[in-house]
């Protein structure tokens, strides 16, 4: 079961694209509204196991200010309304729930994977921790103000509504989550759980991310059937947002930073936490809110693959870490 998971988890680039497809077919040939009733255990399964790793205490750390201080600068002050101005070139005014998904997926920065990418590409994990909380939980906080002052005129928004959701989708989960992990550290203590229970949260979350792209998408099943183009459709927009992020956060990286803060703000700011995205999209929006999770459930097949030839090309943008070493070897004995 273990390597089903596992082997789920690391092929999401295609395991997301297969339950769109799934989800599709179910959708077409199916009545599918009874699928409504599994988006609250979903979406507990899909962001509780994930904050159960959550080193919440990492914000409160001194060191790498600077980068912190950029990512929730381009976090919140920049890709916000970058998002928002592309869904209205791209989508328009009169694709509401469209820009909406694409509003949510620039809205909550960050997610674990955002840790993992900089391990991968030798940047500074520890700042990677820092924008994780941060991002995480400032974006929650802000998300319903944001969606409500930008897209207020064109969906019915109720603040508090959006905002309790939000509650029970991240800040609940996120408590219970670190309490899960006190106690499981209590009793397993910190190498049992590092080696053999920490791997298989994201694991688990995984499971949850596809089922509620399936759900999404056999719920739009009929509408996408009639206008099979609205998949490339919403990967244009999504695409290019990706591309811009990228380029814009490396730019602030190699101007200002040092090379392993530069790729922890690359992966902190263009990094997206899907997940909280997905479950505000189904959970706070009613029957519509599946339209704006397949913005969403197209965004992931972009980053993961962005993400990953990232790393290929980070050794060219930022110099390899080896030889910088060496080099910094070289100058000192000389």
């Amino acid at each position: 079961m273990w390597k089903l998971i596992s082997f789920i988890q690391k092929h999401l680039t295609y395991a997301i694209p297969f339950m769109m497809l799934s989800g599709f077919i179910f959708g077409w040939y199916f009545e599918s509204g009874f699928l409504k009733s599994f988006i609250m255990p979903l979406t507990v399964m899909m962001v509780y196991p994930m904050m159960i790793n959550l080193k919440i205490s990492k914000v409160f750390e001194k060191g790498d200010t600077k980068a912190q201080l950029f990512a929730v600068a381009i976090n919140f002050l920049i890709l916000p309304f970058g998002a928002y101005a592309a869904g209205l070139v791209f989508f328009g005014p009169d694709k509401p729930y469209m820009l909406l998904g694409l509003l949510l997926a620039g809205l909550v920065p960050t997610s674990g994977m955002t840790i993992s990418w900089t391990g991968f590409a030798k940047g500074n994990v520890e700042a990677a921790v820092k924008m994780t909380v941060a991002g995480l939980a400032i974006g929650s906080a802000v998300t319903p103000f944001y969606v409500k002052f930008l897209m207020g005129t064109a969906i019915e928004i109720n603040v508090f509504q959006v905002f309790t959701q939000i509650i029970l989708i991240v800040f609940v989960p996120m408590l219970g989550g670190f309490l899960t992990r006190k106690f499981l550290l209590k009793r397993y203590g910190m190498k049992k759980y590092s080696s053999d229970l920490a791997p298989k949260f994201p694991a688990l979350s995984t499971l949850g991310v596809v089922g509620i792209v399936f759900v999404a998408m056999a719920l739009k099943a009929k509408s996408i059937g009639n206008s099979p183009e609205i998949i490339l459709y919403i990967l244009m927009p999504v695409s290019v947002i990706y591309i811009v992020n990228f380029l814009f956060s490396t730019i602030i990286a190699r101007l200002f930073l040092n090379r392993g803060d530069g790729i922890a703000l690359v992966y902190g700011t263009v990094m997206r936490n899907l997940s909280i995205a997905l479950a505000i999209a189904v959970n706070a929006f009613g029957s519509e809110g599946s339209t704006a999770a397949l913005v969403v459930a197209a965004a992931y097949i972009v980053q993961v693959q962005s993400a990953a030839w990232y790393v290929k090309f980070t050794p060219y943008i930022f110099g390899d870490k080896k030889i910088l070493k060496e080099k910094g070897r070289n100058i000192s004995a000389a």
